[in-house]
C-alpha cells in the first residue's frame, strides 16, 4: 500500500476508542478463568489505543500492564491517556519480540499476524510459571458461509473455524481453558465509532481516502449480514507444562 493509503487509514483511524471487536467483559471474564492474581505482570500485545488497559488494570489492581503496538500512531493514543500512569509501560515494539516473564499476556485481534500455532510457540518463553495467553481470533462458526462472507475474507487463507483453533492451540503444546464468542455488543463498540468518522471523512474525500472508507463500510456491513456465520472466538490457553 501507498504512503498515501496509510495516510487515510490512520487519519480515519484517529482517535477512535476500539481499533477491533472487544469489551471490558471480555477481559474480566478471561482474567476470572485464568485464576488472575490481583498483582499480575500483564503483556497487552498489538496494544492499539490501549482500549483494553483499563480493564487489564482492573483485573490486577496491584499489578503492571506491559502494553506495545508496532503502530507509534496507536501508542501515542495511548500515551496520551496512560503515559503517567505508573502501572502501566508503553513502547512501540514487534510483539514477536515479547520477553516476559508475564502472567498473561492479551492479544485482541492480532495473534494472526504471527499464525497461532506459531504466536503460542514464540511466547511460551514470556510466559511465568502458571501463566495464561488470552487471544481473539476471527473464524467460521458454521459450515454454511456465505458467499459474501467467504469473498471478504479470502486475504485471510488460513482463517479456520473453532475445532481448527483448538487444534492450533494443541498442536503448540497448550491446553485450551475456555473459550466463547465476541457478543454483537462488542463489535458494535468498535463499528459505531467508526460508522459516524466515515460519514464525516466522506465529503471532498481523496480517491485514497475513498478506498479506505469503503474498505471500512464492506467490514461492518459483511458482519452485520453474516454475523452468525463469522465472529471473534476469545480462548484463555495456558502451556501443557506450566
Amino acid at each position: 500500500m501507498s504512503e498515501a493509503y496509510w495516510d487515510a487509514f490512520f487519519t480515519l483511524h484517529r482517535d477512535l476508542p476500539r481499533e477491533g471487536p472487544g469489551q471490558a467483559q471480555d477481559v474480566e471474564w478471561a482474567a476470572g478463568i485464568a485464576g488472575l492474581p490481583a498483582d499480575a505482570r500483564i503483556c497487552d500485545a498489538a496494544c492499539g489505543p490501549g482500549a483494553d488497559i483499563p480493564a487489564l488494570l482492573k483485573a490486577a489492581p496491584q499489578g503492571h500492564v506491559t502494553a506495545m503496538d508496532k503502530a507509534p500512531q496507536f501508542v501515542a493514543q495511548a500515551r496520551s491517556v496512560f503515559g503517567d500512569h505508573p502501572q502501566v509501560s508503553l513502547s512501540v515494539s514487534d510483539m514477536e519480540d515479547i520477553t516476559g516473564p508475564f502472567d498473561m499476556i492479551w492479544c485482541a485481534g492480532a495473534l494472526y499476524f504471527m499464525g497461532i500455532q506459531e504466536g503460542l510457540t514464540t511466547w511460551r518463553k514470556a510466559l511465568a510459571p502458571g501463566g495464561v495467553i488470552v487471544f481473539s481470533e476471527v473464524c467460521w462458526f458454521t459450515d454454511a458461509r456465505p458467499k459474501a462472507a467467504v469473498d471478504f475474507w479470502q486475504e485471510y487463507p488460513a482463517m479456520t473455524d473453532v475445532a481448527g483453533i483448538a487444534r492450533h492451540v494443541e498442536a503448540a503444546g497448550y491446553r485450551t481453558l475456555a473459550t466463547r464468542k465476541l457478543s454483537d455488543k462488542a463489535w458494535e463498540d468498535y463499528f459505531i465509532p467508526l460508522d459516524r468518522r466515515i460519514a464525516n471523512l466522506r465529503t471532498d474525500a481523496t480517491a485514497d481516502m475513498a478506498q479506505v472508507l469503503d474498505e471500512a463500510e464492506t467490514e461492518a456491513a459483511c458482519w452485520r449480514a453474516h454475523r452468525d456465520a463469522f465472529g471473534y472466538l476469545l480462548s484463555v490457553v495456558r502451556p501443557d507444562e506450566l
